[in-house]
């Protein structure tokens, strides 16, 4: 960490980033005394994941086990990289990872980057990597996506990330207002930020245990640039807030959170969607996507900036165009309500109803944790390499629930609940 960054650490609220560090294992993760934590992070959030691995250890963990990554050695690979090392991922790390969870270890990232960090470098190597490092981390993925332990993922506010989310204002001003506005919405402004997650994820509960006594066939959302009737897999079930993982721990994967959210049909997706908000991904930033479904698949995509880098996306794998999420938030909730772009899909997800391409997660269908994959494939659950979640909510947008005899519910109206 530089002198500057250093500097910088003293604009962001040290009680406030205590608290953070704290919701993140006892609400986030609610790690388990004896077990170990697998964390990634960037070496510029040191200061909050320092606090983070306190925390951990005063809760009772066995091993933490940091890896660390940083944007100038991220950016010299494709300074000055080989060319046929873009095709290549340290894949014997993830199945480290993957064979730490098998064992029982819980996962955290902290996350911060800079959303245009690689929206200068070459669009083919950018998603030659990616789609390298999608293979190779599978494994471990696949524990995450079927919620096998307990996982979650917090933010930093790194200056790289403050600058574009503020601009017009200096390096130190800029941090301590994306800093102020993660704690709000992470719910650390408070003295007893453990209450008010607790009272917010029964709010959620609360939400998803309605949509679940509905049941609905399929979602039609409707808005400017938007026709979209999305199905939902049999047997699906809505989530949010708090879940159980398979390993019987009870944790928040997201902090912070404000949607309901579960699995589509990969094959009855029908009609036309726009984007709300830019979408940050792996350092590059796509904005005004467009895209159309037939039969579950998009089949026509494009996007005012970025659009190279999606299309190589969606030419992941077969599922790449298919989706394997779909979320609900209100357009009031307090990251939209604080009128904040963030360019970070942990933050702009949750001020908007969002899609999700690739992916599925198996938690989201009645007995999930016991079905196998070609059960979750035949209910409609979407099998990838990716997940890439998107924003297609906003206030001018309004959502229909259809049941299988055709008739319509109203669930949300110019982005509220109905």
């Amino acid at each position: 960490m530089n002198t500057h960054a250093h500097d910088l650490s003293a604009s962001i609220d040290p009680v406030k980033l205590d608290r953070l560090a704290e919701v993140a294992i006892r609400v986030g993760l609610q790690l388990q005394p004896g077990q170990d934590l697998v964390l990634t992070s960037s070496i510029a959030a040191l200061p909050l994941t320092r606090r983070i691995i306190e925390q951990a250890y005063k809760a009772g963990a066995g091993l933490v086990t940091p890896i660390f990554s940083d944007d100038e050695i991220t950016l010299a690979r494709f300074r000055y990289g080989r060319d046929e090392g873009f095709d290549r991922a340290a894949g014997w790390l993830y199945e480290g990872m993957a064979k730490a969870y098998s064992a029982g270890a819980a996962r955290l990232a902290v996350r911060g980057d800079d959303p245009s960090l690689l929206s200068g470098q070459d669009p083919e190597k950018v998603a030659r990597a990616n789609k390298a490092t999608s293979i190779a981390s599978k494994p471990a993925m696949e524990k995450i996506t079927n919620f096998d332990t307990n996982w979650t993922i917090l933010a930093y506010p790194e200056l790289a990330w403050a600058r574009q989310v503020f601009p017009d204002d200096t390096d130190d001003v800029a941090v301590a207002k994306l800093a102020g506005a993660i704690f709000a919405a992470s719910r650390v402004n408070t003295e007893d930020p453990i209450g008010a997650w607790k009272a917010h994820n029964a709010e959620l509960k609360k939400r998803s245990t309605w949509l679940n006594e509905q049941n609905f066939d399929a979602l039609h959302f409707t808005g400017p640039g938007t026709d979209l009737k999305v199905g939902l897999a049999d047997g699906h079930e809505w989530m949010g807030g708090a879940s159980t993982a398979k390993n019987g721990i009870t944790c928040n994967p997201n902090i912070p959170t404000e949607e309901v959210f579960t699995t589509p049909h990969a094959r009855r997706v029908e009609g036309h969607v726009s984007s709300t908000k830019p979408l940050s991904y792996q350092g590059s930033l796509i904005d005004d996507i467009q895209v159309r479904f037939e039969e579950g698949r998009i089949v026509e995509a494009s996007a005012r900036k970025g659009e190279d880098v999606l299309k190589k996306v969606l030419d992941t794998d077969e599922g790449a165009r298919r989706l394997g999420e779909v979320a609900l938030v209100p357009h009031s909730s307090p990251i939209s309500s604080s009128g904040i772009l963030f360019y970070n899909p942990l933050f702009d997800e949750n001020a908007s109803c969002h899609i999700a391409l690739g992916q599925c997660y198996s938690k989201c269908f009645l007995g999930g944790a016991k079905l196998t994959p070609e059960e979750i494939a035949a209910r409609g659950g979407n099998k990838s390499f990716i997940h890439i979640d998107w924003m297609i909510g906003s206030g001018e947008v309004d959502i229909d629930g259809v049941r299988k005899d055709g008739s319509t519910v109203p669930v949300m109206r110019r982005g509220e609940w109905a």
